[in-house]
């Protein structure tokens, strides 16, 4: 079965990319703050260790930042890594179709969440929300 193309119009598909586009710019400037990009990994990122000092309060409060950096940039790079999946699927005319069924996604959940991938008949399937 292929794919169904142009599954919305271009003034919607135009309105989703500024979306996305918008919401890519902020989560790389979030990372920026407290992480380094990975030279050997395209959309990595690894959080720096912050250097407070060498007494033992200073370590310890060093250790707890990173630990709690650590899984906010997890976070934050899956929310990338949907976003630009998005915008490569509309770059391949692909984006709003359901990857499970083949049918549009309807506008206002890609509106709720530009990034999904799946229509809510089978998202509520695979999460077993029936």
């Amino acid at each position: 079965m292929t794919k169904k193309k142009n599954a919305h119009d271009q003034d919607f598909l135009k309105k989703i990319k500024g979306i996305l586009f918008s919401e890519k710019e902020r989560l790389e400037k979030e990372l920026a703050k407290f992480t380094t990009k990975n030279k050997h990994g395209d959309g990595d990122y690894d959080a720096t260790y912050p250097e407070y000092g060498d007494k033992d309060d200073e370590n310890a409060q060093e250790v707890a930042q990173y630990t709690a950096n650590k899984p906010l940039e997890i976070a934050l790079e899956k929310e990338l890594r949907d976003v630009n999946k998005s915008m490569e699927r509309l770059d391949t005319k692909k984006y709003g179709v359901c990857k499970y069924c083949d049918e549009p996604i309807e506008e206002k959940r890609l509106m709720a969440r530009p990034t999904s991938g799946a229509c809510v008949s089978c998202k509520k399937t695979l999460t077993q929300e029936a």
